[in-house]
């Protein structure tokens, strides 16, 4: 498309300049030219000198000045002629193109398209007009993944996830900030959600066997169509901040697994404070000590069940008891009570929850 786009431009310039003009791409090929038979043509001669320069080379009485609309140049204006003239037509040229190419990808650019689409910064109404224009699969079913990077700034990161997915139709990789990248990733519509964070772990694995550096990754649910690709972004946001209170042993953490915390984690401060000073009354959670907490811990993962507690926690039953009664006495909850035991369970994550303060979406 870069083609027609700067062969459009020289067209009509042809008139205006009195020189051969044209542009070539990273290899040495002519893509667009006022003299329409030198399209096509190779010359591979001091391409690294003239694409890692910012001023003007001169080869063969031909006058070379890179651009781009980005910080990599990926093209060269060229004019015939070594003299001043040829050089302020580059100058002047290569300004307008680069102009050009960046209003060209602002405006069809899919992968930028798609970074709009998922930052919410394009009207609802305009998305299906864009995706029009850009032939976009709109119907597809995707699904973001959020990528979070922790111990590295390596900027070949971006390019070492971009590599793991080839298919620049299907898969957009995007930077959302220093360290978070998104992956919008075209699934099948029943695709099981085992098979989504075992893509997750094969990211993460990658990563570390790359740069020695961790990577937390969270997994939205998938949506049908364009405009609910940001509210899967913002799920596998939350996804990561919630699995950094209650799952903090965790690198993979899916929206669709979060269960009651994702509940907590909505719900504002002043309501959790409220409702730990209402259950509390006798006493407060923080006056429980680390061995009992421990305790509570261990009895909540046997599923309430005394004689297998006590056996795991290498006490006699009678001790587990005793220390399940010192708890009534301090809190009025009774843990071998089902229902208590839930509001138990709910309030421990509520601590953990106002504790943490976490970052909301």
């Amino acid at each position: 498309m870069s083609n027609r786009l700067f062969q459009g431009v020289i067209h009509q310039m042809r008139d205006a300049i009195d020189r051969t003009v044209g542009v070539i791409d990273e290899s040495g090929t002519v893509i667009s030219c006022s003299e329409l038979e030198r399209i096509g043509e190779q010359n591979q001669t001091l391409i690294t000198d003239i694409f890692n320069s910012n001023d003007p080379i001169i080869l063969d009485g031909t006058t070379y000045l890179s651009f781009d609309s980005r910080m990599r140049h990926e093209y060269a204006i060229f004019v015939d002629g070594e003299d001043e003239l040829a050089e302020k037509y580059a100058r002047i040229l290569s300004v307008s193109f680069g102009s050009i190419k960046q209003f060209y990808d602002e405006k069809y650019d899919r992968s930028n398209f798609v970074k709009n689409v998922i930052l919410d910064n394009i009207l609802p109404g305009d998305i299906y007009i864009k995706a029009r224009e850009l032939r976009f699969n709109s119907d597809a079913t995707r699904v973001v993944l959020l990528i979070r990077i922790t111990g590295s700034e390596d900027a070949t990161v971006f390019d070492v996830i971009q590599n793991l997915f080839p298919d620049r139709n299907k898969d957009f990789v995007i930077n959302i900030s220093e360290t978070d990248i998104a992956l919008v990733k075209e699934v099948n519509p029943d695709v099981d959600p085992k098979d989504l964070e075992n893509l997750a772990h094969s990211i993460a694995d990658a990563l570390s066997a790359e740069f020695y550096s961790s990577a937390q990754v969270g997994i939205g649910t998938t949506v049908v169509g364009l405009k609910d690709l940001s509210r899967s972004l913002k799920e596998a946001q939350v996804a990561l901040e919630v699995g950094k209170v209650f799952d903090t042993e965790k690198d993979i953490i899916s929206y669709d697994n979060l269960g009651i915390a994702r509940l907590i984690y909505q719900l504002p401060t002043t309501l959790c404070e409220m409702f730990l000073s209402e259950i509390f009354k006798r006493g407060s959670i923080d006056s429980l000590d680390q061995e009992t907490l421990f305790t509570i811990q261990r009895f909540f993962e046997n599923n309430l069940n005394v004689s297998e507690t006590s056996r795991k926690l290498f006490v006699h039953r009678n001790t587990l008891v005793y220390r399940l009664e010192k708890i009534k006495k301090i809190t009025g909850l009774d843990l071998r009570e089902f229902d208590d035991a839930i509001v138990f369970k709910v309030a421990l994550m509520v601590k953990k929850y106002l504790d943490s303060n976490p970052t909301k979406f």
